[in-house]
């Protein structure tokens, strides 16, 4: 693709390591750009930078959050003894959509994967098992994406608070195996989170 600006080349080639995003569609987002007022280039300009800069992890859930501690950890009507496991925080947002959920989430940041060189030291598992171990926890929900790497992770952390007094479970497979939450329709996954099923159970039936 032959350009006649090199700063032309240079946004294209920045928007174009976005993902899902070729040349070709960064061309045209970089174009429709330049038609639009100054002011509106500033102002995304400004909320990416704002974003690298200033975005913070909830101290408690390891959610997005704009301060130490995010909404809904800081909120007193949600539950903290009913805690949901998801892997980022488009799960979180997934579930928050259906209005189904009154408790607390804790977000590991991925997915055990030794294909791609994650392990459990990857992830944020060791504080989830430190919550458990505190007791303050009655109930984990397991709401990883059913997939091998889901299931695995699932596995390897119910495996780590075996015997102790918290109760598994695992969103119902109202979920098609293989599907991201982040994709599954509202009512759903709200069902699939109230139908939920011991974890032990899961494990037999698979």
């Amino acid at each position: 693709m032959d350009f006649s600006s090199k700063l032309l080349e240079n946004a294209v080639y920045e928007v174009s390591q976005l993902p899902g995003i070729g040349k070709r569609t960064a061309l045209r987002l970089v174009l429709h750009l330049l038609k639009q007022p100054e002011q509106r280039t500033e102002n995304l300009s400004t909320s990416l930078v704002d974003l690298r800069g200033k975005i913070q992890f909830c101290e408690n859930c390891h959610n997005i959050s704009d301060t130490t501690m995010c909404e809904i950890c800081a909120n007193p009507k949600r539950d903290s003894a009913l805690v949901c496991v998801v892997e980022d925080i488009r799960d979180v947002m997934a579930i928050e959509n259906t209005g189904q959920f009154r408790g607390k989430y804790h977000v590991l940041g991925g997915k055990i994967s030794p294909m791609e060189g994650i392990g459990p030291q990857n992830l944020k598992i060791g504080t989830l098992v430190d919550k458990v171990r505190k007791g303050v926890i009655k109930e984990l929900i397991f709401a990883l994406s059913s997939t091998m790497e889901g299931d695995t992770t699932n596995f390897y952390i119910f495996r780590q608070i075996e015997g102790l007094e918290v109760k598994t479970s695992t969103i119902a497979r109202g979920i098609a195996v293989g599907d991201e939450l982040e994709y599954a329709d509202e009512v759903t996954l709200g069902r699939s989170i109230l139908n939920r099923v011991p974890f032990e159970g899961s494990l037999r039936q698979d």
